[in-house]
C-alpha cells in the first residue's frame, strides 16, 4: 500500500500506491491511513498519527502525516495559507484546448459520485498546468492545484477535453479506455515543497507504476522538465 519516505520527529512522508483507498473500505479491510498508524507503532512504537491532506484512490505519490497534534495544526495552516507546493503528473490521450494555463471555476457535485466545473467564481477550484507531448499522440501534464478540492484535478483536465487515462469516472470517452482497460489511473502526486520550523523540505518522487509512466517517452521528459518549481509559472 505505501513505502516510508523520509519521518522526521514531527511528520512521516509516504508514497501511497495506486488503487488503494484513503479510508477503509467496509469488507475490502483497512485503508492507507490505518495502515500507515499501525506499521509506524509497529517498527517505530509511534503512537498518533494525523492526516494532513488525502489522495484520490487512483492516485499515487507523495502523501504527508503528522506526528502530534501540534505539527497537524501547523501543516493544516501552511496548507490553508498555501504555502504548501504540491506537484503532480498526469497523463492524457486527448488534445487539450490550450496547451498551458489556469483552470479556474467552482466545483459542483453532477451525477455518479462526479463533479463538474462551473464558470462562477464564489469559492473556485484553482489549478495551473503546463503540458507535454509524448508517444503515441499522449500528453504528459504538470499540474499545481492552489486549493484542494475533491476531483479537483481530474475535473480540471476533463474540462478541457483532457480526461485523464485510465480515470474511472471522467475518461470513458478516451481512446486508450475504449480500446483496453488502462492499468492504472494516470495521476501521481510527483512533489511537495515547503518550510517546515525555519527548513525547506522538497520532495520529488516519479511513478513507479504503470506503463505508460515507465515508458521511455515520459522517462526523457520527465528528466528534461527536472524539479518542477523551476518551470516558469505565472503569478496569481
Amino acid at each position: 500500500m505505501f513505502k516510508i519516505i523520509t519521518q522526521t520527529d514531527d511528520f512521516v512522508v509516504i508514497s501511497k500506491a495506486k488503487n488503494v483507498n484513503f479510508h477503509d473500505e467496509g469488507d475490502i479491510g483497512a485503508g492507507l491511513f490505518a495502515q500507515v498508524k499501525e506499521a509506524l507503532l509497529k517498527k517505530f512504537n509511534i503512537k498518533d498519527l494525523y492526516p494532513i491532506h488525502r489522495l484520490d484512490k487512483i492516485t499515487s505519490g507523495l502523501l504527508i502525516f503528522a506526528k502530534n497534534s501540534t505539527s497537524a495544526k501547523t501543516f493544516s495552516e501552511l496548507f490553508e495559507s498555501h504555502q504548501v507546493e504540491k506537484y503532480y503528473l498526469a497523463i492524457s490521450d486527448h488534445k487539450p484546448t490550450k496547451k498551458q494555463g489556469l483552470i479556474k471555476g467552482d466545483m459542483a457535485k453532477s451525477r455518479r459520485g462526479m463533479f463538474k466545473l462551473m464558470r462562477t467564481m464564489n469559492n473556485p477550484a484553482i489549478t495551473q498546468f503546463f503540458s507535454y507531448s509524448i508517444a503515441n499522440k499522449q500528453r504528459l501534464y504538470v499540474l499545481k492545484p492552489h486549493t484542494g478540492k475533491t476531483h479537483q484535478l481530474r475535473v480540471a483536465l476533463c474540462s478541457i477535453g483532457a480526461p485523464i487515462i485510465g480515470d474511472p469516472l471522467y475518461a470513458s470517452n478516451s481512446a486508450e479506455t475504449l480500446n483496453k482497460k488502462p492499468d492504472r489511473g494516470y495521476l501521481h502526486a510527483y512533489a511537495l515543497r515547503f518550510e517546515f520550523s525555519g527548513q525547506l523540505y522538497e520532495f520529488v518522487l516519479p511513478p513507479s507504476e504503470g506503463d505508460l509512466f515507465l515508458s521511455q517517452s515520459f522517462t526523457d521528459k520527465l528528466i528534461a522538465i527536472k524539479q518542477p518549481w523551476l518551470l516558469n509559472w505565472p503569478k496569481l
